[in-house]
């Protein structure tokens, strides 16, 4: 039989766990140095600095392999173009000054504006306990379906015309690309193509109101590995197009960047092949077999 002390007790728990914000028995140390983070503090200020400092972090951290692999003879075996050069040091250095002035001037005054848009649409920022996994990979694959789609119509936009020889004929100055150039572009593109990674996100927090700032910036960090391997120059056995199918990666992408044609898509292939816009690629890869398997036939005479 409960005594009066026990149901006090039981009374008294039970309003700690409904008023406090971390759940009292699920609370991970993650969630509890998130909500230590935003604790005393103002909420679109750490937003602004966590996003904008992890992409930050995340995109030239993302560039490391690439330029240790720059340095290593024994892997220039996977550079896709072989006779184009162009990640010298010297150039390099000219897109890591000019993408990180982008980031500064460009993509923070963006960043400042995220916080009271999310707010409005109804994002979760500063609450805990975090969505299950589960929501959270079906929500990221829901933001790369949408992207993958919204960068198709964009980029191909891009390369009309007017609009190819004012704006995305800066990034496409590289022709043999290599990671750090995957930001290298006019301000106008960053705009237009940053659109297509934050506008799902939104778009799904307006229409559900269930959505996290973890969530998001989770997307964020895949996308920037994304971009970043796509125009890394590198086809690595382990690279992503080799191991998920239908997946774009570097090898489809660097074909549009030696090419200025065809594979404007961003993460998935279906769209170029559903729209036609990857017949002159899948000619150039028939003649790249039939010559590789020319030269094998040559070897065993």
């Amino acid at each position: 039989m409960e005594t009066s002390v026990s149901k006090c007790v039981h009374a008294s728990m039970y309003v700690f766990m409904s008023n406090t914000t971390i759940p009292y028995t699920s609370a991970s140390s993650i969630e509890t140095q998130w909500q230590a983070l935003f604790e005393g503090r103002n909420e679109a200020v750490v937003t602004l600095a966590l996003l904008f400092l992890s992409h930050e972090v995340i995109y030239f951290t993302r560039c490391i392999p690439y330029l240790i692999a720059d340095q290593i003879p024994s892997l220039q075996k996977y550079k896709i173009q072989q006779k184009t050069i162009q990640n010298t040091s010297e150039n390099q250095w000219k897109v890591f000054r000019y993408v990180l002035m982008s980031h500064f001037f460009f993509e923070l005054p963006m960043i400042v504006g995220f916080h009271p848009v999310a707010v409005y649409f109804g994002m979760a920022i500063s609450a805990v306990p975090f969505p299950p996994i589960t929501k959270m990979m079906a929500q990221i694959f829901l933001f790369f379906i949408f992207e993958d789609f919204f960068h198709y119509w964009a980029h191909r936009g891009l390369h009309y015309g007017p609009f190819y020889r004012h704006i995305h004929k800066l990034h496409h100055e590289w022709s043999a690309p290599f990671g750090l150039a995957a930001e290298y572009a006019h301000p106008i593109e960053v705009l237009i193509l940053g659109t297509g990674t934050i506008a799902g996100p939104l778009l799904l927090c307006y229409f559900t109101r269930d959505l996290h700032l973890i969530t998001t910036l989770t997307w964020m960090t895949l996308r920037l590995f994304q971009a970043v391997e796509a125009h890394s120059g590198y086809d690595f056995p382990w690279s992503t197009h080799n191991w998920l199918p239908g997946w774009s990666g570097s090898e489809h992408h660097d074909y549009h960047h030696m090419a200025f044609t065809n594979n404007f898509s961003t993460s998935f292939r279906w769209w170029d092949h559903i729209f036609g816009t990857n017949k002159k690629y899948i000619a150039y890869k028939a003649r790249q077999a039939a010559e590789k398997k020319t030269q094998e036939a040559k070897k065993t005479m």
